[in-house]
């Protein structure tokens, strides 16, 4: 997926706020698979702050790679704002990273359902020594829109936790 110059934009604004910071960042990532590692990663220079990126587009891979809890997913289904946190704190817990930004939703075009449609989204994201947030998303659009449209809040959302 070519990346828009905007996102590009964003991706170099949060790596250069995380080498002003001395973070690091780790991505958990399940509808993008691997997307916005990938956009980070695209600007030259980045692995000074990247650490790691997990794709975790299975529930078994959400366990096993992050540790979220099973019960969680059969409680809450893994397109929520708790798997969504679990997965951020997942990546913070498995990576050397002071900065996780994690992505699980409906992107199409089947799999949505009438609470959970086509579209949904959940991005969370936590910070060392502070809270895990998360925010939810509905887009519009087909598969490819909707995974682009997750990335840039995903990358906008992290430039804000910077700020």
């Amino acid at each position: 997926m070519p990346l828009t110059s905007e996102i590009d934009t964003l991706a170099t604004e949060i790596l250069e706020l995380c080498r002003a910071k001395g973070f690091q960042i780790a991505t958990a990532e399940s509808c993008t698979g691997g997307l916005i590692a990938g956009a980070l990663t695209e600007i030259a220079g980045s692995s000074d702050v990247v650490d790691r990126g997990f794709v975790t587009y299975s529930n078994e891979a959400k366990h096993e790679m992050l540790g979220v809890r099973t019960e969680q997913i059969s409680m809450h289904g893994a397109v929520s704002s708790p798997v969504a946190s679990s997965m951020a704190e997942g990546a913070m817990k498995h990576s050397n990273a002071q900065l996780t930004v994690s992505v699980t939703g409906v992107a199409g075009p089947g799999g949505g359902t009438s609470q959970k449609p086509v579209g949904t989204v959940f991005i969370g994201t936590a910070l060392e020594n502070d809270r895990t947030l998360y925010q939810s998303y509905r887009f519009e659009g087909d598969r490819t829109s909707v995974r682009q449209q997750t990335v840039h809040a995903a990358l906008s959302f992290l430039k804000n936790r910077l700020l």
